[in-house]
Parts: structure tokens; C-alpha cells; sequence
């Protein structure tokens, strides 16, 4: 009996005009692919959406930061803690941790100086509550440290360092799907069951120029020419070819085969992947769409993307949605006739109207059997990438 191992996403999205996820200049990203300039959406913007929705859906929330310094003393000063104890205890956090981490100062937003720390971490929510915790339980032996140092950064560690790793390596349900890298904490790293690819445009774009200007409401009032602010924005439009997949061994092992909670972060995953986007000039472009092909596959030997489906840009007069869904239901197609129909396990789509020109959505017989909804498509996908378990 087959096993299923890869379960592997794609999707067909038009964006309108928008910018997502822009560059350091501010333009939209764009890549060229088959000799055509297209428009990009990196995969990290997409999986912050995406894990944001998972943590909210599955109650698990994480924290990405380098203020677990600040965290601690806000938690302490909540209890009663006077500001400038719950700071020491604070700094004894990352004082006590591994030897990689280590404090630097910063400036806030109101340019008060804080201490940070030298790395990135990630850790779910409650660990930073249990930091606070495990620094209540030293309060005596921390205040003792601090008065006998010169300066707070200059303390000696104080609290277990064991503790303290194993509570900033702590791992929560989205660490586990996506993975986390941090070398300066040793045990901290997890290989990620996920592997997300950007976005691109089916067909070939080009960034488009929006001149703005901001009225002055008093200087109109006193009726004075011009504007109060000029300036120009950069936007694209188009219809982008998504895809991520999911390592489902990987993931239950790093989830010490814990296979409901698998199905239920793999059931989340996938939710996020269809509805959720990108936050990037949205209140500005209200660019909320909806995909209009979704099409999942699971496999039993390795994953499949169909990327080079639009090696070649896309072109027509009418639109890409319907000559996208198109070239993907002939490109899966033939890949799974060249690896074996065998080791598909499971295909399906859901597709609006428009991803067919007649509205005939049954025509996409490549990419599985149709599904009405995206509900009946993750229940039924995650269903057979986890035989015997609960739905």
C-alpha cells in the first residue's frame, strides 16, 4: 500500500492593481522567466500571512523578536515589579542563555534607548511568560546580582541556562511547519516540513507609475495654488501561478508523530494558503482577491511543482485566468503521465467560472476531480494525505 508523502498546492491568483510585497526602492518584485520580465511576490510574505492565520486558527501564537529583553520586564512590571528590577531580570534572560546571544542597545520609536537581542528569535508566546516565571522564582538571587554589578549588562548569569534555552527553543505548531534556523542557540534549529515558491505572472508585466498629490485642506481654504505633497507610486497587475508543498513525514516526526495535530496544522496550512495574502499597500489597493484555480495533489514519492508550465509567458487578448487554468491542466497532466500516475494518490481542484471560457470547469480533467467548494477540497485532500485519522 501506497504511503502518502508530499502534499503539494498550486494555485491560479489574479491580483489588480496593487504592490503586495515591494522591493527596497519600492517597486513591486519581478523576476525574468522564459525571457519575460514578470511580476514576483516573495514566498516570505505570502508564509507570514499564511502563519499568522495558522496561530490564530490553532490558538498557538508565536512571537518573532528581538525584545524578549522588553517582553520579560513588561510581564514582571504587570506584577508589581518596579521598572528598574523587572529591567535586570529582563537582561539576566539573554545573559543566561546560550553563549550565541548576546545584547545590543537600540533607539524605540520615542527614541528610548532599550536593549535588544544580537539575533532574531522565534518561540511561541508563552515561553516568554514562562521566562518571566522562572525569573520570579530567582527574584532575590537577580536583584543580589545587579547590585553587585557595575552595570546591569555586566552581570553574571544568575538564572539555569538549561531552562532558559529549552524555553527559547521551545517549538509550537507553526515552527514545526515552517521551520526555524538559529545557529547562535544550540537545539534550537528545526528543519521545516514546508517549502513555499514565489508567486510569479503567468505572462510577461511591466511596473506601472502612479502619480499622486496630497491636498493642503488650509491652503485651499485661503484658496493658494498647488499641493500639499507630491510623489509616485509603483504598482503591477496580473495573473500569478502559486505553489507550496508539504514534506508529511517530516512534519510528523518533527511533531513526534503526533498525526492529528499533523492533519490539523496541514488542514490549517492549506486554508491560509487559499485565503489569506499578503499585507503590503492593501489599504491603499484593496487588491483581496480570491484564487480562481486551486488544484491539490498527494503524492507518494516526491513533490511536484508546475513551474515551467509558464516557461513560456502567457499571452492573449482576452485575459490569462482561462489560458492559465489551461496550461496547468495540460502540464500536470503530462508530468503525472511521465512519473507515473501511480504515485498520485489523490488530485482535485476547485475553479471559478472564469478559468474556462465556456464556465465548463469539468473540462480541467488534468488536475483531478472538481470540488464546489474550497472547504469540500481541504476536507477531502487532507482526508487522504492522513488515511485512518479523523477528518
Amino acid at each position: 500500500m501506497s504511503i502518502p508523502a508530499y502534499f503539494d498546492i498550486h494555485a491560479i491568483q489574479s491580483l489588480p492593481f496593487s504592490n503586495t510585497n515591494r522591493d527596497d526602492l519600492g517597486a513591486p518584485k519581478t523576476v525574468v522567466f522564459g525571457g519575460a520580465e514578470r511580476t514576483r511576490i516573495s514566498s516570505q510574505s505570502w508564509k507570514r500571512a499564511i502563519r499568522h492565520h495558522i496561530e490564530s486558527t490553532l490558538d498557538d501564537k508565536v512571537v518573532r523578536t528581538r525584545r524578549v529583553v522588553v517582553g520579560v520586564a513588561e510581564r514582571l512590571q504587570a506584577r508589581g515589579w518596579e521598572q528598574d528590577e523587572a529591567d535586570l531580570a529582563g537582561i539576566q534572560v539573554a545573559i543566561s542563555a546560550g553563549k550565541g546571544i548576546s545584547l545590543k542597545q537600540e533607539k524605540d520609536d520615542a527614541d528610548q534607548v532599550v536593549l535588544t537581542t544580537n539575533v532574531l528569535l522565534l518561540l511561541p508566546e508563552s515561553s516568554i511568560d514562562e521566562l518571566a516565571d522562572l525569573a520570579a522564582e530567582h527574584r532575590q538571587a537577580i536583584l543580589a546580582e545587579g547590585k553587585r554589578a557595575k552595570k546591569p549588562t555586566a552581570m553574571k548569569p544568575v538564572l539555569p541556562t538549561d531552562v532558559v534555552d529549552g524555553l527559547l527553543s521551545r517549538r509550537s505548531g507553526t515552527i514545526n511547519l515552517f521551520g526555524r534556523m538559529l545557529a547562535e542557540l544550540p537545539g534550537a534549529n528545526v528543519d521545516g516540513a514546508v517549502q513555499m515558491a514565489h508567486a510569479f505572472t503567468t505572462h510577461a508585466t511591466q511596473v506601472e507609475y502612479d502619480f499622486f498629490t496630497a491636498v493642503d485642506d488650509v491652503e485651499q481654504a485661503l484658496k493658494l495654488p498647488g499641493s500639499g505633497h507630491m510623489n509616485t507610486g509603483l504598482f503591477s497587475a496580473g495573473t500569478f501561478y502559486r505553489y507550496a508543498n508539504v514534506n508529511l513525514t517530516d512534519l510528523t516526526e518533527n511533531l513526534a508523530g503526533d498525526a492529528d495535530l499533523a492533519r490539523s496544522l496541514v488542514a490549517a496550512f492549506v486554508d491560509g494558503f487559499i485565503t489569506r495574502l499578503p499585507s503590503g499597500k492593501q489599504n491603499a489597493t484593496a487588491a483581496v482577491t480570491i484564487p480562481d484555480l486551486v488544484y491539490v495533489c498527494v503524492r507518494d514519492d516526491r513533490p511536484v511543482s508546475l513551474a515551467s508550465a509558464f516557461e513560456a509567458p502567457v499571452t492573449g487578448a482576452h485575459g490569462y485566468t482561462a489560458l492559465s487554468a489551461s496550461r496547468l491542466n495540460t502540464h500536470a497532466a503530462a508530468i503525472n503521465t511521465l512519473l507515473g500516475e501511480q504515485h498520485v494518490l489523490f488530485a482535485a481542484h476547485t475553479a471559478a467560472p472564469n478559468t474556462h471560457r465556456d464556465g465548463d470547469t469539468s473540462a480541467l480533467d488534468g488536475l483531478g476531480t472538481h470540488h464546489a467548494t474550497f472547504s469540500s477540497l481541504v476536507e477531502d485532500a487532507v482526508a487522504a494525505a492522513f488515511p485512518g485519522g479523523q477528518a
